[in-house]
């Protein structure tokens, strides 16, 4: 699993954007982008011109630091995308969106990606009714995530659609009940994804 050990508001400054890393609190006035919008480092550095390597290198990493997956993972997936049909840029992002820990936190089941991870890997969702514990699971149309019939996790879950309502994507549909759960309408697109990606610089970066 990714795990960032460092302060990773941070990772938004060096992005320029937010990334929602935090969850929650990156809506609020604590927010550290808000207020720091400059990169991390020495206060008085004036960055040159940006350089076209650079322009796709911070493109990829932005799009790595979202979902929380490392080099080697984001690799796979683009390699995954290549043999595809279609374009390459848009069915690495589907990947990426059909990760069980990002479905889990566009449900709401989880503040953040990182805590959505959490949740997936101490066992507390199922997917047809099977508890899965990799937060890399490829979810697929027709599937139904559905939080586990324990106490602890239901208020977990719970606690968190109280906190955070996020906006569900048109991709999933969201079953409010006892035990809260989320079916996959089917496989996510473009027009999906939550952050603006310029996709064809991340090709073109990891094509060379």
């Amino acid at each position: 699993m990714a795990r960032e050990n460092g302060p990773v508001c941070r990772l938004c400054r060096r992005e320029g954007g937010k990334l929602f890393l935090k969850g929650a609190r990156c809506d609020t006035p604590k927010c550290a982008f808000e207020r720091r919008e400059t990169p991390p480092g020495m206060s008085n550095f004036r960055p040159g011109k940006q350089t076209d390597y650079a322009r796709h290198l911070r493109e990829k990493q932005k799009v790595k630091r979202y979902y929380g997956v490392l080099e080697r993972q984001f690799r796979k997936y683009f390699s995954m995308a290549e043999r595809a049909k279609g374009n390459t840029g848009e069915v690495l992002m589907s990947l990426l969106e059909r990760r069980l820990d990002n479905i889990v936190c566009r449900l709401g089941f989880g503040q953040s990606r990182a805590q959505a991870r959490l949740i997936v890997s101490h066992g507390h969702v199922r997917v047809n009714g099977r508890r899965v514990d990799v937060p890399s699971y490829l979810t697929r149309p027709g599937d139904v995530i559905e939080v586990i019939d324990r106490p602890k996790s239901v208020q977990l879950v719970k606690t968190n659609l109280e906190d955070t309502r996020h906006e569900v994507p048109d991709f999933l549909s969201f079953v409010d009940g006892p035990q809260p759960a989320g079916h996959v309408l089917r496989l996510p697109e473009a027009v999906d994804v939550s952050i603006p990606v310029q996709t064809q610089l991340i090709v073109e970066l990891c094509s060379k």
